[in-house]
């Protein structure tokens, strides 16, 4: 039996068992209790409308320039409008080719909507202008995981003379066969510019690239490179 103010009664053996008040604080249950004694409901979350790129640059063009060296003059005329049409086109951007200080300049205007739009294409002309090819260029404009990595020969080991000449030589191979192994099965793109190296792909694609050519550099067989980098290759796409 239970009365009025909540307590309960045993089965005529006189024990007595009195309701356990709720541990709450004081606030706490004012808090829940003020909804319901009001009516009141939740307040919704706030929704604003999307900002424009100009609005959010303040309304100010912002401009990036690009150093083109001479070497890359005749290839940058040859494929200009490859390259002048996804940037006006596509990102809504000015480019042109300043002749006085041989940079490529790319400015924001007014049409301009992607916030990200200026880096996307600084990145796709820098990866041209470093001697990728235009097709693996525009990757970086349409996909956000990837990046491009450069480092020198002598950043990995102290080499000079003949010894360099062979360690570039190990990285490229015959015909650049030991370049063309690394870049499919690593699903990267390598660009040998003298003694520097550069690397365009996703994050663990450029590790494992970035691994096998040092392995080269420091004197491991191209042979035992490749059971390597298949093994590493093989494992990540079974985790994935």
């Amino acid at each position: 039996m239970e009365t009025e103010d909540g307590t309960k009664v045993g089965d005529g053996t006189g024990e007595v068992f009195t309701k356990v008040k709720s541990k709450k604080g004081k606030k706490r249950r004012a808090a829940e209790e003020k909804p319901m004694e009001t009516g009141e409901q939740p307040s919704k979350r706030p929704s604003f409308p999307p900002i424009s790129g100009e609005q959010l640059m303040g309304g100010k063009a912002e401009m990036r320039s690009i150093p083109v060296p001479p070497h890359r003059f005749t290839p940058l005329k040859e494929n200009w409008m490859k390259i002048f049409t996804p940037i006006v086109d596509h990102l809504q951007l000015q480019v042109r080719f300043n002749l006085k200080s041989r940079n490529v300049e790319i400015r924001t205007c007014k049409e301009t909507t992607d916030v990200g739009a200026l880096a996307k294409a600084a990145d796709f002309v820098k990866a041209f202008v470093l001697g990728f090819q235009v097709e693996d260029a525009l990757a970086l404009m349409r996909l956000d995981d990837l990046f491009l990595e450069s480092f020198e020969v002598t950043d990995v080991k102290p080499l000079k003379g003949d010894h360099l000449s062979r360690a570039i030589g190990r990285i490229a191979g015959t015909g650049g066969k030991t370049k063309f192994t690394i870049e499919n099965v690593t699903r990267t793109r390598i660009v040998l510019a003298d003694a520097k190296i550069h690397i365009l792909g996703s994050f663990q694609n450029i590790k494992m690239a970035r691994t096998a050519i040092c392995n080269l550099i420091l004197g491991s067989p191209p042979s035992k490179v490749y059971g390597n980098i298949r093994a590493v290759a093989s494992r990540a796409a079974d985790r994935f």
